[in-house]
């Protein structure tokens, strides 16, 4: 799941390392994956920070996939989901907001 720096900023401020729940191939901010699951699964799969939880986690199971949005096949119940235009345009948003936040870290 990707992060933007105003995740990152959340989830810190909870006290979270972003070092223990990130990784980074240079370019962007991931959550971190413990034995296949997110790093704030707890062991009955309820996430630790549900209130304060990445925006990506809050339109999953849209997810964007090379040329549009669609609903992740992953997902148990993906048959049952539908993408709204709101959750469409917000993930198409959140992309924008990733990838600007990645140009001006590299400037």
């Amino acid at each position: 799941m990707p992060l933007t720096e105003e995740d990152l900023s959340r989830i810190e401020s909870l006290g979270f390392s972003r070092e223990k729940f990130s990784v980074s191939d240079g370019d962007i901010f991931r959550l971190r994956n413990v034995g296949g699951k997110c790093y704030f699964l707890d062991e009955r799969n309820t996430c630790r920070i549900y209130e304060h939880r990445p925006e990506g986690c809050r339109l999953y199971p849209a997810v964007f996939d090379t040329e549009k949005v669609i609903v992740d096949m992953i997902c148990p119940r993906w048959k049952d989901v539908r993408v709204s235009e709101k959750a469409r345009r917000r993930l198409l948003g959140l992309i924008g907001k990733i990838y600007r936040n990645l140009q001006i870290s590299e400037k």
